[in-house]
């Protein structure tokens, strides 16, 4: 896992920031959709912030046409035992959708779906002990379930 969120650091911290920057703006121009996606499904919590923006903000997004849908969860709950992890699987959600469409998906489906990984645990960070363990072990089993699932069904699974 090391090696492929790694890899999902291609682009460096500097331009990465300039990208989510001119992202949370909406003032760049539609041909950057890619970079705009790719800002908006880094591992990082900037990321996963200016994600969150956007999506409070989708009609300055318009020009974009992102497939904003969602069956958040999916068949999972999306606050498991009062988890809320329901704003990692829409992001989810919104990284298959959007690189499938883009015809990109295979080239991203790791870092999108370590980026659901890092969001569920900044959640669990939140609580202490047990609580915590609990957490912990709901979002690993999440996340090995995009894994799994995502590769045989190739379906948004959020």
């Amino acid at each position: 896992m090391r090696r492929r969120l790694a890899a999902g650091a291609i682009v460096s911290s500097a331009s990465l920031l300039a990208l989510i920057g001119t992202a949370t703006t909406a003032a760049a121009d539609p041909a950057d959709k890619p970079q705009v996606l790719a800002s908006w499904t880094q591992t990082d919590a900037g990321s996963q912030s200016a994600f969150l923006a956007a999506r409070a903000d989708q009609g300055a997004w318009a020009d974009y046409n992102f497939d904003w849908s969602t069956d958040v969860c999916s068949s999972s709950p999306d606050n498991p035992f009062g988890f809320p992890f329901e704003n990692g699987c829409i992001r989810h959600d919104f990284g298959y959708r959007n690189y499938k469409a883009q015809g990109t998906f295979e080239a991203n489906k790791d870092r999108v779906d370590d980026a659901f990984y890092e969001d569920l645990k900044r959640v669990c960070a939140g609580y202490d002990g047990a609580k915590k363990e609990s957490c912990d072990a709901l979002a690993w089993t999440y996340y090995q379930a995009v894994v799994i699932v995502g590769v045989k069904k190739g379906s948004p699974v959020g």
